[in-house]
């Protein structure tokens, strides 16, 4: 009993931060969206997409094995569903949390649609997930955030996850409306940041934008001159000031953050800087997939320098 109100305290915690971004929770920064809980893409630092943030020193060791061991959660209300989705998601439990919160599609409450926007795309993510599948859940993934959008527009979590996933059709639809999009995607991480400036997944996938736009192919940038009299542009040193930011705000927070750091040195010929951080990226814990993609990477370049 004492571990569950733990975990209902923490999640309301979570809902509250959401709703007033000024307020920052030290002890529940997490780190990525990563990841994140009730954000952490919508509290402040459960996980992040593949950023792996243990919660067992916080939430006891019995409210997981009690969780854990359930194949399909059960909740009757919506802070339940809330509290227990957070949880799974801190656990890593993809499947299952895709299965509670999809119980729930038809809810009205941007706080789990956003929820359900980025269990969606998780779930697309996972390598066991077919081809045909992940599409489905990509496009099913940008409905729900669009839904949530609606409900709760003033939410940092539900712009970034709509920016997100956005971003994630894109991938099957051209390269006409991909760019198109990509002033739509600018516009809500801009605003997730001005919702909530110290969360660090906001400010570095901004600066991924403007490192994808700055390294963007001479073929890509004539089509979007045609298409658009102001087509999207932006430069590595833009890049930079969000990448760092990110991790003023939070270091060591991603191991993504520390690789684009490092690759965006190289970009400006700054080797000195771009050894710093891609050695930080090579030698960072791995707790993922992804990390571990990320230190091959930072080793390959390394050995490039």
């Amino acid at each position: 009993m004492a571990a569950a109100r733990q975990l209902r305290r923490g999640a309301t915690l979570a809902r509250l931060f959401c709703q007033a971004p000024g307020i920052r929770l030290g002890w529940w920064r997490r780190v990525h969206a990563g990841r994140e809980g009730s954000e952490v893409h919508g509290k402040p630092r459960f996980f992040r997409k593949g950023l792996a943030f243990s919660v067992l020193s916080y939430m006891g060791y019995e409210a997981y094995v009690l969780i854990s061991q359930a194949s399909i959660v059960h909740a009757d209300n919506q802070n339940d569903i809330l509290d227990q989705a957070d949880y799974l998601y801190g656990s890593g439990e993809t499947e299952k949390l895709f299965h509670l919160l999809e119980q729930h599609k038809s809810s009205e409450n941007a706080q789990l649609l956003w929820r359900l926007a980025r269990a969606s795309r998780d779930l697309a993510q996972l390598s066991q997930t077919s081809v045909e599948k992940k599409k489905s859940l990509t496009y099913e993934a940008l409905a729900y955030a669009k839904k949530a959008l609606e409900k709760d527009p003033s939410c940092f979590a539900v712009n970034k996850w709509y920016a997100i996933c956005l971003s994630d059709v894109g991938d099957y639809e051209g390269i006409k409306k991909k760019i198109a999009n990509a002033f739509v995607i600018k516009e809500h991480f801009q605003k997730a940041i001005e919702l909530n400036p110290k969360d660090p997944t906001s400010l570095h996938l901004m600066g991924i934008w403007c490192y994808t736009f700055a390294e963007m192919p001479w073929y890509q940038s004539k089509i979007a001159a045609v298409l658009f009299s102001t087509p999207p542009s932006s430069t590595y040193d833009e890049a930079l000031q969000y990448f760092q930011k990110a991790e003023d705000v939070e270091p060591n927070f991603y191991s993504k953050n520390l690789l684009f750091l490092g690759k965006t040195y190289m970009k400006l010929n700054n080797r000195k800087m771009a050894l710093l951080w891609l050695t930080k990226a090579k030698e960072r814990l791995a707790h993922t997939e992804e990390d571990k993609q990320v230190q091959k990477e930072a080793l390959e370049l390394l050995n490039s320098l």
